[in-house]
């Protein structure tokens, strides 16, 4: 039986290390979803919260998460994630390839 959608997208987020992010689309391609963006964003909303569910970024770092997206910033900024100077994280800087 293949794995649900959610769950796919949660083995890969579990693996985000400390100081790296990846973008929504980038794990749609890690699970060979290719355009499903925005089907990793709802998969995310029901996050297991024992997941670094923070380090999920939109693919022009900036963060998403409405009320939350502020916490979120000040996490990734505590794992020393950098920030470009109009206030979005540096996804260059600290995108995880999918390895390690």
């Amino acid at each position: 039986m293949e794995k649900k959608f959610s769950q796919r997208v949660y083995e890969i987020v579990e693996r985000i290390p400390y100081g790296k992010v990846v973008s929504y689309g980038q794990i749609a391609q890690m699970i060979g979803a290719p355009g499903s963006a925005r089907q990793v964003g709802w998969a995310m909303r029901h996050c297991p919260d024992e997941l670094p569910w923070q380090r999920v970024i939109r693919n022009d770092g900036t963060v998403a998460g409405g009320a939350c997206a502020e916490d979120r910033r000040e996490m990734l900024l505590d794992e020393g994630v950098p920030v470009l100077p109009d206030g979005r994280i540096d996804i260059e800087a600290c995108r995880w390839d999918g390895r390690g």
